[in-house]
């Protein structure tokens, strides 16, 4: 996939603590009424059925009710959230007489081949992710505006999610579903049975570290055969080492790859390198997290999903599960940031239901939608400000603490700056990095001179 033409300036989507604790964290026990709602299916074929008294839902008197097919395009592989999404739809399907068709495909192929998908013939709506992803392909005209379908959500976001779902033309483009933080996850049982603290400067991690390998625990798991993975702990140190504002600049290429700054960066790491685990390169994140989940290794810094992997292991391990956000490196910084992705959907450029779509996208941004979501899946948090978090697991909860406690929050690395740099240059150099960590003046120079010709062409 080649994705090209990031206008210059734009980088990372900034939510506020006060906009975080009036979203996530707010509205338990307040559902509001969704609009009209469509029906669903899977990708192994659709369902039509309508309301309990035989008729579509009425968004207000004169209103036609959406009738037809709605297909969906989602990258919701992992069968945890494929069954959380399917809870959502379920009940869309249950109102309506609106037939859903939804494609899933592979999370990794989905994202390697949207630009292709999106200018062939995509689906009516499809998964995406706020920020900069979804202003990147609305602003080649590969995404239909929704700002009608704004207008009766609105209500239930914050101006900050508003602003992560808005386009550089200033439409709105996407409906805001969940979201989840990144951290360090380990089991309890671990930590309390080797009596280890959680660590709140780097030196603190670092002791732990040494304290795991006596123990022999592999410190921190690491997988990254995708190549994502390893862009969160470049964030983290990033931030934690320069502060959220220069990591924005650099992904924006305000800032140079060979700045002194990002070298320390890389020098950081490598001296985290020996406690990570070896041949990351092999091994997906599942695999590293189900070696966290079988108390082979201590830590993983991963986002929340990574409990869909305890999961699969067990439901012990599920429970077990807890998190603690990165460490401080520099004061000045302390840990004020955290990456948080907003998952979410958009509509494609010319849907063939463009008013069932839309009826769609209004229920997915309701409280009420991201509940069954939620409810089927606990490793998310519901965007919408007016739904039931009464349910909320402790996990959940102490999620939604850590997102609303920081002062930054960031979109991660391959959301916040040009899809064509992180996949042909961040993502590469990155797993050279991990190979050979010596060398990080070469490293840095050639990450520079790429930024410089594709952000500069």
């Amino acid at each position: 996939m080649t994705e090209t033409n990031r206008p210059p300036g734009s980088g990372g989507t900034k939510i506020s603590r006060r906009d975080l604790l009036k979203s996530i964290g707010a509205g338990a026990g307040v559902l509001a009424a969704p609009g009209l709602l469509a029906a669903c299916g899977d990708d192994e074929g659709a369902a039509t059925t309508t309301t309990a008294d035989g008729t579509a839902a009425a968004g207000g008197a004169g209103t036609v009710a959406p009738s037809g097919t709605v297909s969906v395009g989602s990258n919701a592989s992992d069968p945890l959230t494929k069954d959380a999404y399917g809870a959502a739809f379920d009940e869309f399907s249950a109102r309506t007489g609106v037939e859903l068709k939804v494609n899933t495909v592979d999370h990794n192929t989905f994202q390697e081949q949207i630009n292709t998908y999106l200018q062939g013939r995509p689906d009516d709506v499809f998964t995406w992710f706020a920020g900069f992803r979804m202003q990147f392909f609305a602003d080649r005209g590969l995404a239909t505006s929704i700002n009608d379908v704004w207008d009766e959500i609105g209500g239930r976001f914050s101006d900050a999610f508003k602003q992560a779902s808005t386009g550089l033309d200033g439409d709105q483009y996407f409906v805001p579903f969940v979201t989840y933080p990144w951290a360090l996850f380990y089991r309890k049982s671990v930590f309390e049975e080797n009596g280890y603290a959680i660590p709140t400067t780097l030196e603190e991690l670092k002791a732990l570290c040494e304290a795991m390998v006596g123990d022999d625990l592999i410190p921190i798991a690491f997988g990254d055969k995708d190549g994502w993975p390893a862009m969160g702990t470049f964030d983290y140190l990033n931030m934690r080492v320069n502060g959220y504002q220069f990591h924005v600049d650099l992904m924006a290429h305000r800032e140079k790859w060979n700045d002194e700054r990002v070298k320390q960066v890389f020098s950081t790491w490598a001296d985290l390198l020996p406690y990570h685990q070896p041949g990351a390169l092999g091994r997906t994140w599942q695999e590293a997290a189900q070696t966290v989940a079988n108390k082979e290794a201590g830590m993983y810094l991963l986002g929340m999903f990574v409990g869909e992997q305890f999961q699969e292991v067990s439901q012990e391990a599920r429970d077990d599960l807890d998190f603690f956000a990165f460490p401080e490196i520099n004061p000045e910084h302390a840990q004020d940031s955290v990456d948080a992705p907003i998952d979410g959907f958009m509509l494609s450029k010319d849907p063939a239901n463009l008013d069932g779509a839309k009826e769609l996208l209004k229920f997915m941004g309701s409280g009420e939608a991201q509940k069954y979501y939620t409810d089927a899946n606990s490793n998310w948090l519901q965007t919408a400000n007016d739904g039931d978090t009464s349910g909320y697991t402790g996990l959940q909860n102490k999620a939604v603490e850590l997102i609303a406690s920081v002062d930054n929050i960031a979109q991660f690395l391959d959301r916040d700056t040009r899809p064509d740099f992180a996949s042909t240059v961040v993502l590469p150099s990155l797993q050279t990095f991990l190979n050979d960590p010596a060398d990080i003046v070469g490293l840095t120079d050639s990450m520079e001179a790429q930024a410089a010709a594709i952000f500069e062409s």
